[in-house]
């Protein structure tokens, strides 16, 4: 199974990069832990945020958060309780991992890098706790992320625009854990590939596809 949990938003309003200002959205990525509510610093910015699912970017001013995250719809006994420091003209994911009770926040940052006409950047990142490293590889055997572990995120790499299929192989084996078809990238944008479940339970291993902040960020 694969998802696309995300609108195209490249044609809707532009941010305009701040300099003292962050992007930030929040992914839940934790298999076993149910919706939940996010706090910063005390005020709620994600409400019954469910397993897979992206909240929008919001724009925050630079500066260290304290960030608590509940089950939704109660404020005692956080899952986690923690503190980020998010710098300026920065857009990140923030991803809750791991499995109940040990889960934690992954801030990815969504680096801009200047792209060539009719290009996209395409990167990988390992949010399933149990599966081991594993390479990206198209059909025709050419490895476009290899050796990738959990809580690793691949640099980007610059593509070409189309309809791309691709499978999740164990590292350095032809043992495809995953096949991922049509997923479908377009020029001018900057998408991360997240694996996200379990490769030995359920909820079964699967990919989520968005946009990345840059895609929409102007500086």
């Amino acid at each position: 199974m694969y998802n696309y949990p995300f609108s195209e938003c490249y044609n809707c309003p532009l941010y305009r990069m701040k300099p003292q200002v962050s992007y930030v959205r929040i992914l839940h990525a934790s298999p076993n832990t149910p919706a939940v509510d996010v706090y910063a610093n005390d005020k709620i910015i994600a409400k019954n945020l469910s397993y897979r699912n992206f909240t929008q970017y919001i724009g925050v001013p630079v500066g260290e958060y304290r960030i608590k995250v509940f089950k939704a719809n109660t404020t005692q006994n956080p899952l986690i309780d923690t503190s980020i420091e998010l710098p300026g003209s920065s857009a990140f994911t923030v991803a809750a991992i791991g499995m109940l009770p040990n889960i934690n926040l992954f801030p990815i940052v969504e680096h801009k890098k200047p792209l060539n006409p009719d290009k996209l950047y395409l990167r990988f990142a390992h949010l399933s706790p149990d599966a081991p490293a594993v390479d990206i590889v198209t059909p025709d055997g050419n490895k476009l992320f290899e050796d990738i572990s959990y809580k690793e995120v691949a640099d980007y790499i610059e593509i070409s625009p189309g309809t791309y299929s691709v499978n999740v192989n164990i590292a350095g084996t032809n043992n495809t854990v995953l096949t991922v078809p049509n997923i479908r990238l377009l020029p001018n944008r900057y998408y991360t590939i997240y694996a996200v479940g379990l490769a030995g339970g359920k909820p079964s291993l699967q990919v989520l596809i968005p946009l990345d902040g840059a895609s929409y960020l102007r500086e």
